[in-house]
């Protein structure tokens, strides 16, 4: 921890709430469509692209599933809820950036959202004064968890990967940012981390005012 130099946050379900906006519009979506959800199926498109997330939910849910319908009823009703109005900050976010403002380090943003989406969501909560960019899922080829979002934030950063920590909630974004070679810290948000991610042995905790107590303490 004491050579970090950078930290790379992740956006949905890490510094906004959004996660649980996705989720209850993903739910209402469906049964406007008389579907039910199964929720496990839901839960493996987090941290993942909006294409990607497509491709789960057709090969999940199977052929009664009105892919089209429910995407563009979903689509709808979320951007509804994203677009104008400032989403929920997590809990510990800006007194985090606020303590990394002041020693120093350098902030960027990388997520599986579109960068301009992120941009918009960032300034509407007043918070995208603190990064030096962002980058978004429609800026790379491979979303998490393939590495490639995080090789290329720490390229840009001109920093080491080991020198760079990402705070990650999904089990896909911390595959991503491991694979990457960076320090990790999970925080998770509807998803408690799987067996095969705790085998990892990155630290796991419940928010990020626990993360701005590990950086003190080195």
């Amino acid at each position: 921890m004491g050579k970090i130099r950078a930290v790379v946050f992740d956006l949905d379900g890490l510094l906004l709430d959004t996660e649980k906006i996705a989720l209850t519009t993903f739910i209402d979506s469906c049964r406007e469509f008389g579907f039910n959800p199964d929720l496990q199926i839901y839960y493996k498109c987090v941290g993942r692209t909006f294409p990607v997330t497509k491709e789960i939910l057709k090969t999940g849910y199977g052929k009664s599933f009105p892919l089209d319908a429910i995407i563009n009823r979903w689509t709808r009703n979320y951007q509804e809820q994203t677009r104008l109005n400032p989403i929920p900050i997590k809990p510990g976010a800006m007194k985090l950036l606020q303590y990394l403002e002041i020693i120093g380090v350098k902030k960027v943003v990388v997520t599986s959202t579109a960068q301009q989406t992120a941009l918009r969501w960032l300034k509407n909560t007043n918070i995208l004064r603190f990064f030096d960019f962002v980058l978004g899922g429609d800026q790379v080829q491979n979303g998490k968890p393939h590495p490639e979002i995080y090789l290329t934030a720490c390229r840009r950063l001109k920093v080491e990967s080991a020198n760079c920590l990402a705070l990650e909630d999904s089990d896909n974004g911390v595959l991503s940012a491991t694979n990457a070679g960076l320090v990790v810290i999970q925080i998770p948000d509807l998803i408690q981390p799987s067996t095969e991610v705790r085998a990892l042995g990155h630290r796991i905790v419940k928010s990020l005012a626990e993360v701005e107590a590990i950086l003190k303490e080195h």
